[in-house]
């Protein structure tokens, strides 16, 4: 069996499951129990409840392999009442059937080519034979454990070579579909399978039970054991043993003879080669003639083969010192050439031309980024460029970095950025379940309230008391109506105003500052046929004195923003929507819409906030930052202002570049540039924000939430220190083209109350 499922570790920290694969070891237990595969779930998520899977899985296990009283099925039906009686008796402990109910077990049994499996409660079981997928029989999906009655219908089939079984919960069941299971485990290894459909459950925002386990049978080559070896005995009893004589000693003597005579046969040949040796010394020391020299004849093999050595040893010498050569060139020689060496000296030219600009920009006694911007802008961009350069040419980082650091200090000074510092007003970080907040908007009373997916409700923030309080939740009734999934929150005078996925406007009024309000639904005409791809929702208040506002709807499927004209008694939007936008488009990319009077929408890309007025664009455009050197070109994603139509100014968050700009409604030029203090990464992912002006010549106040935090920031430059001067709020930036080099930083205006 090839088996697969997800380790402990690596499950949800919410999840309820148990999953249970047990293979014994010992051969009587296989032939008689099998293998047992269980998965024991459950529909409402914590870790008490994992206490209760865990004990039904226990039970179930020992009870099986315990009882040897009957077959397969009547065990495995036997271990799962034993289990939910156990769950009856310590009902009151772990916390009553409201709480745990229901339990859903699936079990499965292998037992040679034998397959059994049962289902009880939520719990799924999948049969896949060539590449299908068959759900097997459940009787008592909606009767978990405990119950008071139960019996378990156990089925019973074969299991071939390339079957696969998969014990799933209902949950991941759901959210993924039974197609992409039977996908994943027809091309891949079951234990790849499921860790694949586990990542896929988490990317589709899965959550509580998560439980699965799958197995494959396989075939393995069958072993025989060979015939021990015997050996084999001769059917001579003396066959194999030297050959002796009958007659006693008559052996030793032979031997003996033998010995005497091959002794004499030694002695006489080397008393011969003495004899032979003296003799021949006593001819060489003869007289003899004197002649030529003399003459040694080579055979031609010898002649050749000594030609043929020498030629080896020749073309030896020759590989060796070419050998010797390349490495030395490969070591030493390459280092060395004209061309590295004028690329070195380029860089170090490179560096010394950034130095000598940088220097001239902070001279001793002088600051030309003060007092004189567009020379410091000229000599700060060249710096920049030498500074590539130099980093092209291959010069260390650590000779570069204090340059670019001093650069960059600048550069941004010119550019008009401000470091902030952030700070925590509220956290939900350690919040069970945890949450996914979407949006947050200032209410009438003084409070900001968060949009919460993961609960699915809208929380109104006592940041003084530092506590959450829902004022609407998804499944609650109000009025005979449920409220279903909240999608969007707007302010609106007197009220906050919440769209749930049903298209149903709900309205929050607060009665005092101490968080009691009334929630009620707003009737609007034919908002069903909004359909679900709404964009963004928003209000304008009309009549102060009696609270009365226009609702506004970015929906895409009409190209149009829907403007709806409040009741006189207030009671809602009876009358039928008028298209606000002088002619229809495109709006299905708004991610951000805002309202003073005149409508502002962002959308993704470059330039991407525009002004409506009056239904048409006014060609009101945010001015380009110019630093496009330092930094990606700007995505504007959310847009917020504080003050009325046609005063103060329009505050945008850059996400790629993780800053705030600020740009005046009077014509869109920029005015300042935020970025958090040092390398805080509160603004790397924020999903929504409000900004409450400063009175008089105060800054304003930045308030956003990302996932988990509701944050502030005071939109007023904090103090760097001077170790580490422009410390860039944009990783991964690229050089881009040259930024304006003449135009100085406009002031900041204060905005008009």
């Amino acid at each position: 069996m090839k088996l697969g499922f997800v380790a402990e570790q690596d499950r949800l920290p919410d999840s309820p499951d148990t999953v249970v694969p047990e293979e014994p070891t010992i051969g009587s237990i296989v032939r008689s129990k099998g293998n047992l595969y269980l998965l024991v779930t459950a529909r409402t998520p914590g870790s008490r409840l994992r206490e209760v899977t865990r004990l039904v899985s226990d039970t179930i296990r020992r009870e099986y392999y315990y009882d040897e009283s009957a077959g397969i099925v009547v065990c495995l039906a036997k271990a799962i009442k034993a289990a939910n009686k156990k769950l009856v008796h310590q009902k009151e402990r772990l916390g009553g059937d409201e709480t745990n109910g229901p339990i859903g077990v699936a079990a499965a049994v292998v037992r040679g080519n034998e397959l059994y499996v049962v289902t009880v409660g939520p719990a799924e079981a999948y049969l896949i034979r060539q590449a299908r997928l068959s759900t097997l029989p459940d009787p008592h999906r909606e009767r978990g454990l405990p119950t008071t009655e139960i019996e378990p219908d156990v089925w019973r089939g074969e299991i071939s070579v390339g079957d696969s079984v998969v014990l799933a919960s209902p949950n991941l069941v759901a959210r993924l579909g039974p197609d992409e299971l039977k996908d994943a485990m027809v091309t891949l290894h079951p234990q790849s399978a499921m860790e694949h459909l586990h990542h896929r459950f988490i990317a589709a925002d899965g959550t509580g039970s998560d439980g699965a386990l799958a197995f494959e049978a396989t075939e393995v080559s069958a072993t025989t054991k060979q015939r021990k070896l015997v050996p084999v005995k001769p059917a001579e009893p003396l066959a194999g043993s030297p050959e002796r004589s009958p007659i006693p000693l008559a052996d030793s003597v032979t031997a003996g003879a033998a010995a005497v005579q091959q002794s004499a046969s030694k002695a006489k040949v080397a008393a011969g080669g003495a004899a032979g040796r003296m003799f021949g010394g006593i001819q060489d020391r003869l007289p003899r003639r004197t002649g030529g020299a003399d003459r040694r004849v080579t055979g031609a093999s010898a002649r050749r083969e000594t030609q043929r050595r020498a030629a080896v040893a020749a073309l030896a010498l020759v590989i060796v010192v070419a050998t010797l050569g390349l490495a030395v060139w490969a070591v030493g020689g390459r280092s060395g050439s004209p061309s590295e060496l004028g690329s070195q000296t380029a860089g170090q030219k490179a560096l010394m031309q950034a130095k000598s600009a940088i220097d001239e920009v902070y001279a001793p006694g002088v600051n030309l980024v003060t007092n004189d911007p567009p020379r410091a802008t000229e000599l700060l961009t060249t710096a920049w460029t030498q500074l590539d350069a130099a980093a092209a040419a291959g010069i260390t980082a650590s000779a570069i970095d204090p340059l670019r650091a001093k650069a960059r200090a600048g550069l941004d000074q010119l550019y008009a950025m401000d470091s902030v510092a952030a700070s925590t007003l509220f956290s939900f970080v350690d919040a069970n379940p945890p949450v996914d907040l979407q949006d947050v908007v200032l209410g009438p009373d003084g409070a900001p309230y968060v949009l919460d997916a993961s609960t699915k409700a809208v929380y109104r923030i006592d940041v003084k008391g530092s506590k959450a309080t829902p004022v609407i939740k998804s499944g609650q009734t109000v009025a005979g109506t449920k409220v279903a999934d909240p999608r969007f929150i707007a302010p609106a005078g007197p009220d906050v105003l919440i769209l749930d996925t049903k298209n149903a406007l709900w309205r929050w009024r607060p009665a005092d500052k101490t968080g009691k309000g009334t929630l009620a639904r707003v009737r609007v005409k034919d908002s069903a046929s909004w359909g679900d791809d709404v964009r963004a929702i928003g209000a304008f208040v009309t009549n102060p004195d009696q609270g009365l506002y226009r609702l506004y709807v970015v929906d895409p499927s009409e190209k149009q923003i829907l403007s709806y004209a409040p009741a006189f008694d207030g009671g809602g939007f009876l009358g039928d929507p008028t298209p606000w936008l002088a002619a229809p488009q495109d709006v299905a990319t708004v991610e951000s819409m805002l309202i003073d009077g005149d409508i502002y929408l962002s959308r993704p890309g470059g330039d991407s906030i525009t002004r409506y007025v009056k239904g048409g664009k006014s060609g009101w455009k945010p001015e380009d930052p110019g630093d496009g050197l330092l930094r990606p070109s700007p995505n504007y994603s959310l847009i917020a202002s504080g003050a009325i139509k046609d005063n103060g100014d329009v505050y945008a968050y850059d996400k790629p570049n993780a800053r705030v700009l600020a740009f005046t409604k009077s014509d869109g030029s920029l005015q300042r540039q935020y970025r958090l203090n040092g390398a805080d990464p509160a603004w790397a992912d924020v999903r929504g924000m409000y900004v409450i002006a400063g009175s008089g010549t105060e800054p304003a106040t930045l308030v956003w939430v990302d996932k988990s935090r509701l944050m502030t920031a005071i939109l007023e430059a904090v103090k760097v220190p001077t170790a580490s001067p422009g410390a860039s709020a944009s990783p991964g930036a690229s050089p881009s083209p040259t930024p304006k080099a003449t135009k100085k930083p406009k002031p900041r205006k204060t905005p008009r109350p």
